[in-house]
């Protein structure tokens, strides 16, 4: 379901304390089986999956004018329709941090190329016992290298 921070705090309050709330996030530009599998992973590690989304504008101050590729409604939809996704809230910050914050995730997931302690929001997390966890890659994606590899592929056919 695609809700915005304050409906999703009045759904996760009452049930807080039965389950378990894990959170992760990212721009999901280009959506490949390297994101599902990172969240069907992300699941395993509780019982509700909260995807923060990043908004079109944060994507274009983190990537570039000339991204995100794919406009956050259409992201938004994607994400929703994937099995292991519970909730996506879409936000407008450079990092999720607010979002975390408010949230008060049980677990927080992000992948493994990151150090817990680069994750944003990991002290936070740790701070009131909850876990932060690290998910391997299981497959050489990325939207970077499939964009890389469309221009490649564009360039070559122009010749």
């Amino acid at each position: 379901m695609i809700v915005s921070l304050e409906e999703l705090l009045k759904i996760l309050e009452p049930i807080r304390k039965e389950k378990s709330i894990v959170f992760t996030n990212g721009c999901f530009d280009l959506l490949h089986a390297g994101h599902a599998y990172y969240l069907q992973k992300a699941k395993e590690f509780g019982d509700i999956l909260v995807v923060g989304l990043n908004s079109d504008s944060s994507i274009s101050r983190i990537k570039g004018p000339q991204r995100p590729i794919i406009p956050q409604k259409a992201r938004a939809f994607l994400l929703d329709s994937l099995k292991p996704v519970d909730y996506v809230v879409i936000f407008e910050e450079d990092t999720p941090l607010e979002l975390i914050r408010a949230i008060r995730p049980h677990v927080l997931v992000k992948g493994a190329d990151w150090k817990v302690e680069d994750i944003v929001g990991a002290d936070l997390v740790l701070s009131y016992g909850g876990r932060v966890e690290r998910v391997e890659f299981a497959f050489d994606l990325s939207t970077s290298k499939i964009i890389d590899r469309i221009i490649k592929l564009y360039k070559e056919d122009c010749r």
